[in-house]
């Protein structure tokens, strides 16, 4: 055994039980900031009401909190099943895959609910860049710009193709023009914004470089595929 390898093995082990127990800490504070608006919705979302729970913002942060657990459970289902069939890289590839879903299906939620005059108020198109910017304010600009954050953060972790920062602002920028699309085709009350793209974009790369570190190679495509099994020696 390698000693000088257990040793470098450790501090890293340690760095990544630290990180993560800094990140449940600060999702417990959050949650502990925000615990009284979510509440609000606890009752309605616990009796399986849609008005209350599903069509509030409240209710959607909510269920996605409540389903954290679930996502956890479905990210070591499918880590198990690939370290069985001797797929490397099993932890990354399963966790990327559900935290592509679980952190963006909320936030595209978020953006399809219709508004009061939802399909009576005429569409609405905003194409002049940086117009819109003022109007958002901090917590609009923050929200637009977690849209497609987890998407950013994990694709390059998940597919070798999108590892890199202008592949990344192309697929931040492709799925907010079809969200803002299907709001105007839908008209849902909301403004098609060309700022909503920019801000949805940026925030796809920004959460992609906060990964950089873990994006995956050309050179890791073929570990998609389970190891060979060694043939029995004759």
């Amino acid at each position: 055994m390698n000693h000088n390898a257990s040793l470098s093995a450790s501090p890293r082990r340690t760095r990544r039980i630290v990180l993560f127990g800094l990140a449940i800490l600060g999702m417990a504070s959050a949650v502990f900031v925000v615990r009284r608006p979510l509440m609000m919705s606890a009752p309605m979302c616990m009796a399986g009401r849609w008005h209350g729970c599903f069509d509030t913002f409240n209710g959607v942060v909510l269920m996605t909190l409540v389903a954290l657990p679930l996502a956890a459970l479905v990210v070591w289902a499918l880590a198990r099943r690939r370290r069985v069939a001797g797929v490397t890289s099993a932890w990354r590839m399963s966790l990327a895959e559900v935290g592509m879903v679980h952190g963006t299906v909320p936030f595209l939620w978020l953006t399809m609910m219709p508004g009061a005059g939802a399909g009576t108020v005429p569409n609405r198109v905003s194409l002049v860049p940086l117009r819109d910017l003022v109007t958002m304010g901090p917590l609009g600009i923050v929200g637009n710009l977690l849209v497609f954050a987890a998407l950013g953060f994990f694709a390059p972790m998940r597919f070798a193709a999108l590892a890199s920062v202008p592949r990344i602002l192309a697929l931040g920028a492709g799925c907010s023009v079809l969200v803002e699309t299907a709001q105007y085709v839908l008209r849902l009350d909301r403004v098609s914004s060309v700022d909503d793209v920019l801000v949805n974009a940026a925030g796809a790369v920004l959460a992609a470089l906060a990964s950089r570190r873990w994006w995956r190679t050309a050179t890791e495509a073929p570990s998609d595929q389970p190891r060979p099994v060694p043939a029995p020696a004759g």
